[in-house]
């Protein structure tokens, strides 16, 4: 079953790094399965755009729906949490938010530059009018919503992304070959 799992998941990985490729440029720099160093953990992909820093987890879970929903409110304190599927899946959610945090900390000394957590649910149940949404600060997304993302316009010029993508993949080194020689930095 862990076999299965660890496929189905690689798959998910493949087929964002193939999106992220994609678009990847000198505005746009990619990074793709990298170790957090002193664990067994890796990072899917380390985004450096002109609006920040995404630290991207795929999620690839066939046909079914991601969805929060919020508990309490008035007589219990208000908790929020991400179905995926109709289970809990809000430890996904805690997950991202521990690499965030590992980002934030290697980027502590340019603390205006922004760091988002994203899950990325690749072939999954979307509903048609109801759309992504963040919990606990984390954006919970599909492909192409990922990618129009990544692709606004913001403060960061191509030197400081160059600047900030060498600096993450020396801090993140990579884990396996990547994917996509062009979306990695010439090392």
């Amino acid at each position: 079953q862990s076999t299965q799992a660890w496929s189905v998941g690689a798959e998910g990985e493949r087929k964002l790094s193939d999106m992220l490729a994609s678009v990847a440029g000198e505005s746009l720099r990619v990074l793709n399965d990298r170790l957090i160093p002193r664990t067994t953990a890796n990072i899917d992909h380390l985004v450096v755009c002109p609006s920040g820093v995404f630290v991207v987890d795929a999620k690839r879970y066939r046909n079914a729906r991601p969805e929060l929903r919020v508990e309490g409110g008035l007589l219990r304190p208000r908790t929020e949490l991400l179905y995926v599927g109709g289970r809990d899946r809000t430890a996904l959610v805690d997950g991202m938010r521990k690499q965030v945090a590992l980002v934030r900390a290697a980027l502590a000394d340019q603390p205006e530059v922004p760091v988002q957590g994203m899950l990325c649910f690749v072939d999954a149940d979307w509903p048609v009018f109801v759309g992504s949404f963040t919990i606990h600060d984390v954006a919970v997304v599909w492909p192409k919503k990922l990618k129009a993302t990544l692709t606004e316009p913001g403060p960061l010029g191509p030197e400081q992304i160059a600047d900030l993508q060498w600096r993450l993949h020396e801090t993140f080194p990579r884990q396996k070959q990547a994917p996509r020689a062009q979306a990695e930095p010439n090392t």
